[in-house]
């Protein structure tokens, strides 16, 4: 014999699965979609912070930091770490990240003078390389190196193309502690929709699930 649920259990069950459904649709409003619609119904890619500002110096940028008119002159070729951090002779730890280069040449100056290393110091900061980085699914994973005009699709390129399960609808790029999902397609069929990348970026394009 077939047992029936009581129409209040019934009830409950129905209640729980709509609160679910509602929690999912909740996370999924919060998450910067790579198909946001305008008004007009055409699909665009996020905006992008900070994309113009690229004199500012991020973790892995290579410099020379050159130290010239005192005794012992040197030219120092150090590379930004993960805290944002480059270590110097004599003064150690300076924070480069957030800076620009002319920015960190007048802190490390200062010092040098407020920790009476030298009395005067000519600092000079260069960025050689500097980087993006590529993984997940395409050919040649790593890092890229940035160029002014480097977008999305050109980081890509870069890395060898996408391999052959990439899901290139979802790509996330990474900046600034938060990440973006981009419709690589979408970016491939209209400049306007390929974001320009920042040294210290991180791209990565996911596995398709089918």
């Amino acid at each position: 014999m077939t047992q029936t649920l009581p129409m209040r259990n019934v009830l409950r069950l129905l209640c729980a699965q709509l609160a679910v459904l509602a929690a999912v649709f909740a996370l999924a409003g919060c998450e910067t979609p790579a198909d946001a619609t305008a008004a007009g119904g055409q699909r665009h890619n996020p905006v992008l912070p900070d994309a113009d500002n690229v004199a500012v110096l991020r973790p892995g940028d290579n410099l020379v930091v050159s130290l010239q008119g005192i005794p012992d002159p040197s030219s120092n070729q150090l590379q930004i770490d993960d805290q944002g951090l480059i270590s110097l002779p004599y003064i150690g730890a300076v924070k480069a990240s957030g800076e620009t280069a002319a920015m960190l040449a007048r802190r490390i100056r200062e010092d040098y003078v407020a920790k009476k290393i030298y009395n005067t110091v000519d600092v000079s900061v260069t960025a050689t390389e500097r980087y993006v980085y590529v993984g997940g699914e395409v050919m040649r994973p790593g890092r890229v190196v940035w160029a002014p005009d480097l977008t999305v699709t050109k980081a890509v390129q870069s890395a060898g193309g996408y391999a052959i399960y990439a899901k290139q609808t979802r790509v996330s790029l990474a900046r600034g502690g938060k990440s973006y999902a981009i419709d690589a397609t979408l970016a491939e069929k209209d400049p306007a929709e390929d974001p320009r990348m920042l040294p210290g970026d991180l791209l990565n394009v996911p596995k398709s699930a089918f």
